[in-house]
């Protein structure tokens, strides 16, 4: 398992939350307690919760620190979209030294027994390990047909235009090294609904990037008109970038 690797790394956990109450406390210790067997340098857990979270979440939370001193509540009342909890997380995360950085959505739609794949394929040498619920074990369950031919879709449209060759573009179960957030933030993300994660891809496209299979669980219903006008908007525009040469 490379034990002399790992307990070199620091490890991040940027993980936005909202309306959580129910699993919150359950989801942070799976996924603790699926990273501990690696021995890393330190853990992180930064859960981040802005206005958009109206129950007991964040109250839940922080109880749970005085029993897993690797979790940070972290509120950020200032946040617009889901992106910018998610950017605040890899700024936390960036704050704090850490060498890796796991992106995980709550809730458990995402699987904490997926994670070990991810840390396995990144002492490979990756700078990114990117879930997939369609590469080859990947799967979606509890989903409507709508979100599976909007995930395909757009990852078949986005890899013919961006150059990019992953079987999965809008996936948001990834883990990355310190030196690829920092290349994802000074880039910068202009998208602020789902779009983000596919741009986050694109920037990565020219550093060392793998996929893992995944087991994505019962996404949220919220694409919309406007969402998916977001993500034309943007693809677009990232594509005439890079026929410019400026991407």
């Amino acid at each position: 398992m490379s034990d002399s690797v790992f307990a070199s790394i620091s490890l991040g956990i940027a993980c936005p939350m909202a309306n959580e109450e129910a699993s919150a406390v359950s989801f942070v210790n799976s996924v603790l307690c699926q990273c501990a067997p690696y021995g890393s340098k330190s853990i992180k857990f930064f859960a981040i919760l802005d206005r958009a979270s109206c129950d007991r979440t964040r109250e839940l939370l922080v109880e749970l620190m005085n029993e897993r001193p690797e979790l940070q509540v972290v509120w950020a009342p200032d946040n617009r979209s889901v992106v910018d909890a998610y950017m605040r997380g890899y700024c936390e995360a960036l704050n704090a030294e850490c060498d890796w950085i796991l992106e995980i959505d709550a809730g458990f739609s995402h699987q904490p027994d997926d994670i070990p794949q991810f840390f396995l394929k990144m002492i490979e040498g990756y700078d990114c390990v990117f879930g997939s619920r369609f590469c080859g074990g990947g799967k979606i369950t509890d989903t409507s047909q709508k979100r599976k031919l909007i995930s395909r879709g757009g990852t078949i449209l986005t890899n013919a235009l961006m150059g990019t060759n992953l079987s999965d573009m809008t996936s948001g179960f990834e883990l990355f090294s310190r030196d690829a957030v920092q290349c994802i933030l000074s880039k910068g993300i202009c998208s602020r609904a789902h779009f983000f994660q596919t741009e986050i891809k694109i920037h990565c496209r020219k550093l060392r990037v793998a996929e893992v299979p995944i087991h994505y669980r019962a996404a949220s219903p919220g694409v919309d008109t406007s969402v998916l006008k977001d993500s034309l908007y943007n693809l677009w525009r990232m594509y005439r970038l890079r026929r410019q040469g400026q991407l």
